[in-house]
């Protein structure tokens, strides 16, 4: 048995770990009857998920079951809790369990206390858009997994077109590798120039638009939304990456005007890994208040609740990023 919690916005490498732990585990004649995926949006439904996970598999292989978008890490009631607790204590040697979540487990709270000890953490966030050296080294090493060749400058190229979006970035790399797979030269290396041919120079991300959005860029910032949606972003994912670029800004603002003014301290409190980049966040809050980041914390909360109802993706977006903009601007 093995337990396992992913959390971060970068759902396509959450969803290539759960793809090779699937063909890892389970027998393809009796998936149907070992894999379950619960969307764990209420405490009945992720009960009835451990419940599943509780049950030795059928015929051949493990069972696996998986609770995604689960907020078990963030809030748990003591029933919940108890079940949890239970189901961790019993779980059969050839069952396995998956959380999945967008959101950073709460270590405050007695849930994410007994994960820790019992499952497997690991965070998959996407890239800030600002560190070119991570970016450059997931090109250089997903070039490698593709087969793909590149010179120094096609990695350059990639890295300012596709930046930290790994999901594209496969996809870009698969259509370079039918590029060298139709050339004649044995071990072509692909330089910006063959690139520029296929690629989109002019991709934008979710970091971005957060960007745009700080700026009160009405027009730029739905303009870049656009071009997201019609890149197949996920709404959810959109408005994850723009919520927790909007909580760092929070907490660097509230330790600014508390007095604060070790950078090292303001990382810790704002779960940023590098102190230095403190130094860029003070300058892109420095017309925000606090005041309004909350108010924008609300506004995400609400297009979150939205998107996981149901709602019109595009028209909750623009209405969000709307107002998030008349909140930066004021």
């Amino acid at each position: 048995m093995t337990t396992y919690f992913f959390w971060g916005e970068d759902d396509y490498k959450i969803n290539a770990t759960l793809k090779k732990l699937k063909s890892e585990l389970l027998d393809p004649m009796w998936i149907d009857f070992n894999y379950i995926k619960v969307n764990a949006a209420s405490d009945q439904q992720v009960i009835e998920a451990l419940n599943q996970a509780s049950t030795s598999p059928f015929g051949i292989g493990d069972r696996l079951t998986w609770l995604s978008d689960t907020t078990i890490a963030q809030k748990c009631s003591e029933s919940l809790l108890a079940e949890l607790e239970r189901t961790l204590n019993h779980l059969p040697d050839n069952s396995h369990l998956i959380f999945t979540s967008s959101s950073k487990p709460d270590g405050r709270i007695k849930s994410t206390k007994l994960l820790q000890k019992a499952a497997k953490i690991q965070e998959f966030s996407l890239i800030p858009s600002w560190n070119t050296g991570e970016i450059n080294q997931l090109v250089k090493d997903t070039a490698k997994l593709e087969g793909v060749n590149l010179t120094n400058d096609g990695v350059d190229f990639l890295v300012e077109a596709v930046g930290g979006d790994s999901r594209r970035l496969v996809m870009e790399l698969q259509k370079l590798k039918l590029l060298t797979d139709s050339s004649q030269v044995l071990d072509i290396k692909v330089d910006a120039k063959a690139i520029a041919q296929l690629v989109n120079q002019t991709a934008h991300n979710s970091f971005q638009l957060a960007s745009a959005i700080r700026l009160g860029q009405v027009s730029q910032a739905l303009s870049l939304l656009a071009e997201l949606l019609n890149n197949n972003e996920a709404g959810l994912r959109i408005a994850a990456t723009l919520t927790t670029q909007f909580r760092t800004w929070l907490w660097v603002k509230v330790m600014q005007e508390s007095g604060e003014r070790d950078d090292k301290a303001i990382a810790t409190a704002a779960e940023i890994s590098n102190p230095k980049r403190i130094y860029y966040f003070k300058q892109e809050v420095q017309h925000l208040t606090s005041h309004n980041l909350i108010k924008a914390l609300s506004v995400l909360l609400q297009l979150e609740l939205g998107l996981k109802r149901g709602a019109n993706e595009t028209v909750v977006l623009q209405t969000a990023v709307i107002e998030l903009c008349t909140l930066t601007q004021s």
